[in-house]
């Protein structure tokens, strides 16, 4: 029986459609939704910036905010309560450093821009051949 989910998200449509997934199939579990900021790319962008910032923790928050907020209004719509985590770091490994606490992962088959696919690799991939719970992947 999956009791405790993980779905990761970002701002991208496929990771909207795992979260609705998980409302939807699995309404009676625990349901977390992580985001993961300072991720690298190919000019620095987010950790450059997140680097300079006072509190970092903070900063981290509020840049979560919007993929929190829209996390929240979905999950309200089914009238499901979820949990919030934010990690600092590169997506895959933030990923499976939390995916033991978790009956399974539910993720979304791909996000964030072509770029990012480019130069980060395919998220969802590289959490599917490595997770240590079972992994389902939305499309």
């Amino acid at each position: 029986m999956i009791s405790r989910i993980l779905v990761p998200m970002d701002d991208s449509e496929m990771a909207e459609r795992a979260l609705e997934y998980a409302l939807e199939n699995h309404s009676d579990a625990e349901i977390t939704v992580m985001h993961v900021v300072g991720e690298p790319s190919p000019m620095g962008g987010t950790a450059t910036a997140l680097a300079v910032e006072d509190d970092l923790e903070e900063a981290a928050e509020e840049r979560a905010k919007e993929v929190f907020d829209r996390a929240r209004d979905l999950a309200a719509d089914r009238d499901v309560e979820i949990t919030t985590d934010v990690r600092l770091g590169q997506p895959v490994r933030a990923i499976l450093n939390r995916a033991d606490d978790f009956d399974a992962v539910v993720i979304g088959s791909h996000g964030g821009s072509v770029a990012d696919r480019l130069f980060v690799g395919n998220v969802a991939q590289k959490v599917f051949r490595q997770s240590p719970v079972p992994v389902i992947v939305v499309r």
